[in-house]
Parts: C-alpha cells; sequence; structure tokens
C-alpha cells in the first residue's frame, strides 16, 4: 500500500521557522505513504520567508510555493491548496509547527479505512510550564487531548480527503469548516496520539485572549451559518472540560492552582468577548492580527 499525499503548508511571516518545518517534512520517515508535493502557500509575508521557500524549491522539485502578495486570509490560503494539490489526501499543517518524523505517516495511514475522512494530529507545545503563560498553554493543549480522545478535533495539523472544493473564505476557523466539510459527508474523524505536532503558545495574556475570541468567534459562526454544532463551546462542555483539568493537574503547588484558576477566568473572558465579537461587534476575522510570539519554536529534547 503506497498512498500518495499533498502537505499544503501555509505560511505568514514564518522567517524564523519555515526552514526548520521544511526540513522536517523532507526527512520524513514514511513506510506506506508517499510524500508527493509540499505546497507552500504564503500570503502577503514581508520577511524572509519567500526567499527561504524559494531557496528550498530549487534544490528539491516537491517543495512548491505559492505567493499572494495580499493576506486575505487564512481560509483563503487553505482554499489555494485545496485547489492546487493533485492528490486525494491532504496534509494541512501551519508554518509556525514542526512535526515529528513520522508524523505525516501516522496521520494519513487512518485514512486507508473508507470510513475515516479526516484525521487530527496531537499538538505538543514547546513552551515551559514553569512560567504562567507557559503553564496555560501547556494546560490548553493538555486539555484538548483529552477532550480529542473521546471528541477528535483539529489542532495545527490535520490530514483529510479531498472530497470538497473550499470552505468559506470568511471563516475565523479553517479546520473546524473542515470538519464540518467531511462529517456532513457522512465521514467519520479520528484522534492520533502518535501523530505529534510541535508548536509555541503566546507569550502574553492580549495575544491568548486575541486567540481565544477569534476562535469562540468562529465557532459561533459557523454555528448560525451550518447549524454545525461545535461541542467545544457547550455548557456541558466546558463544565466537563474543567473536571478534566482538575483531574490532570492535581497540584499541591499553591502557585498552580492560583495559574489554574487564573487560566480558567483568561478562558471565560476570551470566550465572552469571542460573543461579544459576534454579536455586538459584529466583527470580520477573516484577516487575523498574528501573535507574534509563536512564531519561534525551540523543540526540547
Amino acid at each position: 500500500m503506497n498512498i500518495p499525499v499533498s502537505i499544503g503548508v501555509i505560511a505568514y511571516n514564518e522567517e524564523k521557522n519555515i526552514a526548520r518545518l521544511l526540513n522536517s517534512l523532507l526527512n520524513q520517515k514514511t513506510d506506506k505513504i508517499i510524500i508527493d508535493e509540499i505546497i507552500v502557500v504564503s500570503s502577503g509575508s514581508t520577511d524572509k520567508t519567500n526567499k527561504i521557500i524559494q531557496e528550498y524549491s530549487k534544490k528539491n522539485d516537491k517543495i512548491r510555493i505559492i505567493i499572494k502578495k495580499e493576506r486575505r486570509g487564512k481560509a483563503s490560503a487553505v482554499n489555494e491548496f485545496i485547489k492546487t494539490a493533485k492528490n486525494k489526501i491532504l496534509v494541512l499543517e501551519s508554518g509556525d509547527t514542526v512535526p515529528k518524523e513520522e508524523t505525516v505517516e501516522k496521520l494519513c495511514l487512518p485514512l486507508a479505512y473508507e470510513k475515516v475522512g479526516m484525521v487530527c494530529s496531537k499538538p505538543i507545545p514547546t513552551d515551559s510550564s514553569n512560567t504562567f503563560m507557559g503553564y496555560l498553554t501547556n494546560l490548553f493543549w493538555e486539555a484538548h487531548h483529552h477532550s480529542s480522545i473521546k471528541n477528535p478535533k483539529g489542532g495545527e495539523m490535520i490530514a483529510f480527503r479531498k472530497i470538497f472544493n473550499k470552505i468559506a473564505e470568511d471563516t475565523a476557523v479553517d479546520e473546524p469548516w473542515i470538519e464540518y466539510e467531511i462529517k456532513t459527508r457522512g465521514y467519520t474523524i479520528v484522534y492520533s496520539t502518535e501523530a505529534v505536532v510541535y508548536n509555541k503558545g503566546p507569550e502574553t495574556i492580549n495575544e491568548f485572549l486575541s486567540q481565544r475570541r477569534r476562535i469562540t468567534f468562529g465557532y459561533v459562526d459557523l454555528k448560525k451559518r451550518t447549524n454545525y454544532n461545535i461541542s467545544a463551546i457547550s455548557t456541558k462542555k466546558i463544565t466537563s472540560l474543567i473536571s478534566t483539568l482538575f483531574k490532570i493537574f492535581p497540584y499541591r503547588n499553591p502557585k498552580k492552582w492560583v495559574w489554574l484558576f487564573g487560566a480558567l477566568i483568561l478562558e471565560l473572558t476570551g470566550r465572552i468577548l469571542g460573543y461579544w465579537d459576534y454579536y455586538i461587534k459584529k466583527k470580520n476575522y477573516t484577516v487575523w492580527k498574528i501573535a507574534k510570539t509563536t512564531k519561534e519554536l525551540k523543540i526540547r529534547d
């Protein structure tokens, strides 16, 4: 069994990480899948991102770059990748992440089963949990992991079948929209705990809140436009999340309990702001402000 796949990398000012990411993709250990092409869609990049990618493409014909001079949002870049990719199995990854050496294989193999339409990876942050913001990021992705075991959801890197032509150009949440497209066609979504991808969380509270309010906005928008229910924002799901967090982190250290309380307050604040943006401000998140402190990964051994 040899499954040809196309990898799409969505990039915007990724000069600090893009070389590490491309090296990782080129050096993936594969047995049953074939990485046919790596398409980088660079939208509005003003740093050295395009130059770095072009240097790689000259050395390896698997790598192609699509340069968009104007930033039209991540969903637009995702659609460009879907339209351009030649294979039926697609891998989508953010430009500020790095996968482990067997991640592409682990991510794509479940798609050999006809009923599986999408596979979600396991993001692991490189942030140290010894600071509040690092703790916050690790807490968030650990909760995401436990939640995804029961209810798989995308995060940073996914593989899916090319069974639709595009997602909404103005959505603020591309992966949940892909999930919607997959599930409404009768396919299942699975979570691969072995498909590890490294990422980095925001270093400031403002950046964290900006991310969380935008994602909440996107969930509400998706629900209103498609009637597809995102369980992550339901009261039942929030209660379950809090219960999970207390099971995961039974700290005796008083400082960590304070941090946990602070994390819950920030998450709640982000969700309230997301609803505010949708219902009151009528905000548009087609193009959003990037969290600059998430752009440089330092992977721990």
